[in-house]
């Protein structure tokens, strides 16, 4: 396959090729050259390491880039995120989350250490020369903790700080360590394409007359806006006049305006969307070329306002972008679809998503 290349001038440039979307060789690189290097977001710490004393395992990326991690809340509280892997001969730790007695310990022949990970104890290793040695101890990975919402990843390109900085710039306001799951309304969805078909759907306003027309009953299309990052993307809902609005604070770059919703996107998979009822956090999996899951976990904050009208429409809208994207899906096994153009007006988050993809690519 050819060098992928996105003009920066997006009145000139194409979309990525087709061959992009279909090419198993490019969704095997990109583990590497793009999700190894990025944030992802795990949960809420409340809901995961609830006391102290307590791990809670589970996989970066079960589906695609499985590595074993563990969240280990110690007795000062304090959160590390650590390999869920025996230094010895590499059996899962951690199997369940559950309390700790004060130390990890893996069942298989012993080995002990503490709470930072540690290495403490290992029986029948008196004669053992040159040990313990720094690999003997847990592997540290990056936690990033913004209220209560923790991120971690693998080898993360960029310091979190950038997109704390973005996040708060709209955001920042807002009480969330008062946020809390809502299990019920939370779920994954299925869906039958690439995953970055899902994102690029995401990342642009232009569809939503055509194909959400309850979403566009209550959005103002003509202001919608997107804003760029470093990192990601800002889209602004903005209401037409019967939505629920932020009450903005004065200090805050949009005050006087009536924003019905902020829709965050984190390169390369995560999206965080921000209503006057919570927040819908979406996390796009990769399983396979052809098969993707999306998480929506749900926090609500203050009364519950995502009852009725607003869970409906929700799924609703889901639903029908599903829908789109298998199409597209579908449709870019053409042999005669190359590439397309970008609007200059409606798609700037879609370009800005393909430069980033073709540069680390």
């Amino acid at each position: 396959m050819s060098k992928l290349y996105i003009n920066p001038d997006i009145t000139q440039a194409e979309t990525l090729p087709a061959s992009f979307y279909r090419s198993q060789e490019i969704f095997e690189q990109m583990k590497e050259a793009i999700f190894v290097k990025s944030w992802q977001f795990i949960g809420d710490s409340s809901s995961l390491v609830p006391l102290d004393n307590f791990a809670y395992p589970f996989s970066f990326m079960e589906n695609y880039l499985h590595e074993p991690m563990v969240l280990v809340r110690n007795k000062q509280s304090s959160i590390r995120c650590m390999s869920n892997v025996c230094t010895h001969r590499g059996n899962l730790i951690a199997q369940n989350p559950g309390n700790l007695n004060r130390e990890l310990s893996c069942m298989y022949h012993g080995r002990r250490w503490n709470l930072n990970g540690k290495f403490k104890h290992m029986p029948e290793f008196n004669e053992a020369k040159d040990f313990p040695r720094p690999c003997d101890h847990l592997h540290q990975f990056k936690l990033e903790e913004w209220g209560p919402f923790l991120f971690t990843g693998l080898n993360p390109e960029v310091d979190f700080l950038v997109i704390r900085n973005f996040l708060d710039k709209y955001v920042g306001f807002l009480p969330l360590n008062e946020f809390k799951i809502d299990p019920i309304s939370s779920k994954d969805y299925l869906v039958n394409c690439h995953w970055s078909l899902y994102c690029d759907n995401y990342l642009e306003g232009f569809h939503i007359p055509f194909v959400h027309p309850d979403l566009n009953a209550v959005l103002d299309y003509d202001s919608y806006a997107t804003e760029l990052f470093d990192y990601g993307t800002l889209q602004i809902g903005y209401a037409d006049g019967a939505e629920e609005t932020y009450k903005l604070p004065e200090a805050h770059p949009l005050y006087g305006k009536e924003v019905a919703a902020f829709y965050f996107w984190i390169f390369p998979n995560i999206m965080l969307n921000f209503y006057p009822w919570g927040l819908s956090v979406n996390v796009v999996k990769p399983i396979s070329s052809t098969k993707t899951k999306v998480s929506f976990i749900t926090y609500l904050h203050g009364e519950n306002r995502f009852e009725g009208a607003a869970s409906k429409l929700m799924d609703k809208v889901e639903r029908e972008d599903e829908f789109v994207v298998e199409g597209v899906h579908q449709g870019l096994q053409s042999r005669f679809y190359k590439a397309g153009r970008f609007s200059p007006t409606r798609e700037q988050g879609v370009h800005h998503f393909h430069r980033m993809l073709a540069e680390r690519l």
